[in-house]
């Protein structure tokens, strides 16, 4: 039987750790291959390609770093893969699918996945998910969805999945959409068709520095003050409620808007910003009114990525037209 190519990519994280001394806390030690090793079961769906790109905590990850495991998972692809599987630890998890899926332009999956419990915990959950991961890459029906989270036998699209736990095994949901799909008994199902996708070319440029910072009960306006004497080139926003900012946020926010995007979102968790609600001071309306784009239904942290690309490949006067999309 002429079994598919999958290739595989290792970058650390929890599900690659192991604590080397006894009392010591787990740290990033198993690669690709001893990875691969502890799921037999893969050999007899395809003919795998492992390596290691990295072993670090997924917290150390930076934009260059995934760029160039972009170019990587590409040239799999090239190779004759029919599907791409990244391990990395979760705590970045999220943010690292939402920048891959704005530059993935193939039609085959690119999957990630990880683990909540390190390899040296009983009931380690590494193996099951990459098994899952590879099952989903492996999968006809995953091409054209762009890239996907597989975590606890869940199937996330990367533009809505989010980690809203911080220990838990059910730690990744997609909130309001709900999960793309899942596994059952070892079989990939789907529970809505793919969507139609929006690529951004690579950037052009990497040093761009998008700032996001969070508002809070009265908060003060120092670092807000400073955001273009610092040299940012964007700024995200994590508001209150559907897209709000203290009051003596509002003017300084105005004039930044002069001179560099600023985006609001929600720092809730879940939902979208509005448009024409509220109409006081630091309101939504207002933030429109003095030149600040409303996110929608994108969070923060994925709202920082799109900027960040954006402004990388000089399309920010694009911005609008990617940030209600989900």
């Amino acid at each position: 039987m002429d079994l598919p190519e999958l290739a595989i990519a290792a970058l650390g994280g929890t599900v690659s750790m192991q604590a080397r001394n006894a009392g010591e806390g787990v740290i990033p030690t198993l690669t690709g291959e001893t990875l691969l090793n502890s799921v037999p079961e893969l050999t007899t769906l395809a003919r795998v390609n492992v390596e290691t790109l990295g072993l670090m905590p997924s917290a150390s990850l930076d934009f260059e770093f995934l760029l160039s495991v972009l170019s990587w998972a590409k040239f799999q692809i090239k190779q004759g893969a029919v599907g791409v599987v990244i391990t990395q630890g979760s705590d970045t998890l999220e943010e690292t699918a939402t920048f891959f899926d704005y530059l993935w332009d193939c039609d085959e999956p690119l999957v990630l996945t990880g683990a909540m419990r390190s390899a040296a915990q009983a009931g380690a959950d590494g193996p099951a998910n990459l098994l899952d991961a590879c099952r989903v890459a492996l999968a006809a029906d995953s091409r054209r969805r762009g890239v996907q989270v597989v975590m606890n036998g869940q199937i996330h699209a990367a533009s809505a999945v989010r980690k809203t736990d911080s220990l838990a095994l059910q730690a990744f949901s997609s909130p309001i959409i709900g999960p793309a799909g899942m596994l059952i008994e070892n079989s990939v199902r789907y529970m809505r068709p793919p969507t139609q996708r929006n690529i951004l070319p690579l950037p052009q440029q990497t040093t761009q520095k998008i700032a996001l910072l969070e508002v809070s009960l009265s908060a003060d306006t120092l670092v807000l003050n400073n955001i273009l004497d610092l040299g940012y080139d964007g700024l995200v926003i994590a508001g209150f409620g559907a897209g709000h900012v203290p009051g003596n946020w509002s003017d300084v926010i105005e004039t930044i808007a002069q001179k560099i995007p600023v985006v609001i979102a929600t720092r809730t968790g879940s939902g979208s910003t509005a448009r024409s609600t509220y109409g006081f001071i630091g309101g939504e309306m207002d933030l429109i009114r003095k030149g600040a784009l409303m996110a929608g239904l994108l969070c923060p942290r994925k709202a920082r990525i799109l900027l960040w690309l954006l402004v990388g490949c000089q399309r920010q006067h694009q911005l609008t037209s990617y940030l209600w999309e989900i």
